[in-house]
C-alpha cells in the first residue's frame, strides 16, 4: 500500500484517480511515501526515509525546500498549466477593473441607496467619475509566456487589444499555443515603451525578485496599468506606490496584497483569488494524482522542479530506479551489480538534473528482484534505490 500525505485538507473528486486498493490517503498518515501539498511550509519539516515525492497542487514551489529534497532523493513535482484557465480569467477581470473604476462606482452606489427615489438621478450625475478608456486597441505587454502568460496573452488579443509578448526561455510547446498577431519581442524595453498595460507571469527566484520596480517603472508609459497575478515578490512595493503617488502609474492591481498596498490610493488589492475556482483545484490535484502514479508504479519523472525529466515504457520484468549524486561515476557500476547478480539490462534511460545535486537512472532488467535494491544501494554515491515488478 503507497501511502500518500494529504495536507491543506485537500479534497477533490479528482484523489479518486489514486485507487483505494493502491493508495492510502490521510492528511495524518505516518511515514508516508508521497505528499500532495497546496500552500503548506514544508522548510522545517523532517522527512522521513520512506518519502520518495512531493506534488505541489499548483505551480509555485517556494514552501517546499527544493535543493534538499534533491539531497535526500525526494522529487518534488509541480502542475504547470493546470489553474492556468482560473489565472486567465482574472487576468482579463482585472484589466478591465483598472480602467473603469468599476469597484469606486459600485461602493459609491452602495452608499447612497438609502436615497431610494433619487439614486437613479444621483447615478447619472455621479457615473463620469468613475468612466474609464476601453481595452480595445491598446497595447498590453505581457512578460513571460508560459502557461499562465501565453493563455492571458491569446485572450487579450482576442478581446482587440494589441500585444507584445517577452519571455527569453520560451519553449516549443508555448510557442505553440501562442495566437500568430501576437508580437515577441527580444528587448523588453519596448515592452515598457509602449504598453499601457503590463502583466507579470513569471516565476519567483532571485532574479525576478523587485522584477518591478523604481528604475523599470520609471522606463513605463507614464499612466501604465500594472497587473501582478504571479508572485508579490515580483514587485517593489515602494516603487510603485511611490509611482502611483506621481500618476506615473495609473492603477495597480495585485493578488498579494500587504499591510502597505491594501488601502492604498490607485491599489486594487484582489485576495489570492488567481487559482481560486473549484476546476481549478480539481485540475490540480488531477495531475498530481497522474505525477505520483507514474513515479510511484513506473518510475517516470513529469512536471519535477528538483530532477530532470524522465520517462521510460514499460517493458517487461523489474525496473530499477536510481538516484544518484551527480558527480559520481554511478551509471557503469550499478550496471556492473545487476551483471554479477544475473540480470541483464533492457531499456535505461540516464538523466542529469541541471542545476541540482542528483541524477536519475531507470533499468529494465529480466531477472528476479531478489537482493537488487541491496546490490545497488551499497554503490558510493546512491542516494536512493527502487526496484518496481
Amino acid at each position: 500500500m503507497f501511502k500518500v500525505k494529504l495536507l491543506n485538507n485537500i479534497k477533490s473528486k479528482e484523489l479518486e484517480r489514486l485507487g483505494r486498493s493502491k493508495y492510502e490517503l490521510s492528511g495524518d498518515v505516518e511515514n508516508p511515501d508521497a505528499i500532495m501539498v497546496r500552500s503548506a511550509k514544508l522548510h522545517d519539516e523532517a522527512f522521513g526515509e520512506n518519502l520518495l515525492c512531493i506534488a505541489r497542487a499548483g505551480a509555485g514551489v517556494n514552501n517546499i525546500p527544493l535543493e534538499r529534497c534533491a539531497d535526500e532523493g525526494i522529487v518534488v513535482f509541480n502542475t504547470p498549466g493546470a489553474n492556468a484557465g482560473a489565472v486567465k480569467e482574472l487576468a482579463i477581470c482585472a484589466l478591465l477593473l483598472s480602467t473603469r473604476d468599476i469597484i469606486g462606482g459600485v461602493d459609491w452606489v452602495r452608499s447612497v441607496a438609502s436615497q431610494g427615489d433619487e439614486v437613479a438621478a444621483l447615478v447619472e450625475k455621479q457615473k463620469a467619475q468613475y468612466a474609464g478608456p476601453e481595452i480595445l486597441g491598446k497595447t498590453l505587454g505581457v512578460i513571460g509566456l508560459g502557461a499562465i502568460g501565453g493563455k492571458i496573452a491569446c485572450a487579450a488579443n482576442a478581446l482587440g487589444m494589441r500585444v507584445l509578448g517577452y519571455d527569453p526561455h520560451l519553449s516549443v510547446e508555448a510557442a505553440w499555443g501562442l495566437s500568430p498577431e501576437i508580437i515577441r519581442v527580444s528587448d523588453i524595453g519596448d515592452i515598457y515603451r509602449e504598453a499601457e498595460f503590463v502583466s507579470l507571469n513569471l516565476p519567483y527566484m532571485e532574479a525576478t525578485k523587485r522584477f518591478i520596480n523604481k528604475e523599470t517603472i520609471a522606463k513605463m508609459k507614464k499612466g501604465v496599468r500594472i497587473i501582478n497575478l504571479a508572485r508579490a515578490e515580483l514587485v517593489c512595493d515602494d516603487g510603485v506606490l511611490d509611482a502611483l503617488a506621481s500618476g506615473h502609474v495609473a492603477c495597480y492591481v495585485t493578488d498579494f496584497p500587504n499591510g502597505r498596498t491594501a488601502g492604498a490610493k490607485g491599489v486594487i488589492p484582489i485576495p489570492h483569488l488567481g487559482a481560486s475556482t473549484p476546476e481549478s483545484e480539481d485540475n490540480c490535484v488531477s495531475m498530481a494524482c497522474d505525477e505520483i502514479i507514474e513515479y510511484a508504479e513506473n518510475g517516470n519523472i513529469v512536471n519535477s522542479v528538483n530532477f530532470a525529466p524522465a520517462y521510460l515504457p514499460r517493458s517487461e520484468g523489474p525496473r530499477v530506479c536510481v538516484i544518484y549524486n551527480r558527480d559520481a561515476d554511478v551509471a557503469g557500476r550499478v550496471a556492473d551489480a545487476l551483471s554479477k547478480l544475473g540480470a541483464s539490462v533492457g531499456n535505461t534511460l540516464n538523466t542529469v538534473a541541471k542545476g541540482h545535486s542528483q541524477s536519475y537512472i531507470m533499468l529494465d532488467i529480466n531477472a528476479s528482484k531478489d537482493g537488487i535494491e541491496d546490490a545497488v544501494k551499497s554503490i558510493d554515491g546512491v542516494t536512493k534505490v527502487r526496484v518496481l515488478p
